[in-house]
């Protein structure tokens, strides 16, 4: 199977044996390929309502390339996902549009909490059987934060989407290079507010433990912990203390553009976001009053091989 996952700032592959029907409901994934290109989909839409031709075109040739890719492994069963940039969009039907010429499948639009449900299921499988539950599921994307709280066993409780991703906060606040301490205080003013209507409707506060997804944390997790390289098997379920997350975050938000590019472990398509979206990961920990945060290299897109199956 073949799972996309189009996000706001990153489109992603996912090309997976599904796991042998007697293998049991939890049986994970068979790992084929895995692939991210930043194309920033979401550019310009939380001002102008609209996805731009140029970011449009973006997607198109990385989706080429996946779909070259899917035909080449053999995959039968494709499902794409598309989330917050393209639910916001007037011109939606233009990317539909374009998805369908060049996967020959449609993209699912899915809501908030489906995606927030998808992020949880590609999430917990595989955790430690010693992470206390329930888990509150944080996926911290490019225009939108998905909370979940459930259990391994009895799957999702509670679920919300909030607007308040790193393209979404950087467009809507971090001008400068650095911010100022205004454009900060702005920021952290919207974020709180979205996190604690969050919290208060999933509800978070009472989770045992934190995990947390997508770019903005695995970077995070990985500059806490000193690596010299992007490494996901050292970032996978890696726990991090929120005094770490507080001094990452303090030191991306002071630095410049060039000096973020400059980190071993940065990918280049997140350094000029990647401060608001350790804002937001730090913001939730304050609010949730979490002491550690727990990352997972697996989220929506596995969920979505997951759904596949």
């Amino acid at each position: 199977m073949a799972a996309i996952d189009c996000g706001t700032n990153s489109i992603r592959l996912l090309v997976a044996d599904l796991p042998d029907p007697g293998a049991g409901a939890g049986a994970p994934l068979v790992e084929v390929s895995r692939r991210l290109e930043t194309v920033r989909l979401g550019q310009g839409v939380d001002r102008t309502g609209r996805l731009a031709p140029e970011a449009i075109e973006r997607t198109r040739v990385a989706l080429a390339e996946y779909a070259a890719e899917i035909e080449k492994l053999g995959a039968d069963r494709v499902r794409m996902c598309a989330t917050s940039a393209s639910r916001d969009a007037e011109n939606a039907a233009e990317f539909r549009d374009m998805v369908v010429r060049t996967l020959g499948v449609a993209p699912e639009v899915v809501t908030g909490e489906e995606e927030a449900r998808l992020s949880f299921t590609g999430a917990v499988r595989g955790l430690p059987g010693s992470t206390r539950e329930p888990y509150l599921v944080v996926d911290i994307g490019g225009g939108s934060t998905e909370f979940v709280v459930g259990t391994g066993t009895g799957g999702v409780a509670a679920a919300i989407s909030v607007d308040i991703g790193c393209v979404r906060m950087t467009e809507r606040h971090l001008h400068g290079d650095p911010p100022d301490p205004a454009e900060i205080r702005a920021a952290e003013v919207d974020i709180v507010a979205a996190v604690d209507r969050a919290l208060d409707a999933v509800p978070g506060r009472e989770a045992a433990t934190l995990v947390g997804l997508a770019g903005s944390v695995t970077t995070v997790v990985a500059i806490a912990e000193g690596l010299t390289g992007y490494d996901p098997q050292r970032i996978h379920h890696a726990r991090v203390s929120y005094r770490a997350v507080a001094e990452v975050t303090a030191d991306l938000l002071r630095a410049t553009r060039a000096q973020r590019l400059a980190i071993p472990v940065m990918h280049p398509g997140r350094a000029d976001v990647i401060a608001a979206g350790a804002l937001v990961l730090r913001v939730i920990m304050e609010r949730a009053g979490k002491d550690f945060v727990v990352a997972s290299e697996h989220d929506i897109l596995d969920g979505i091989g997951y759904s596949l199956r």
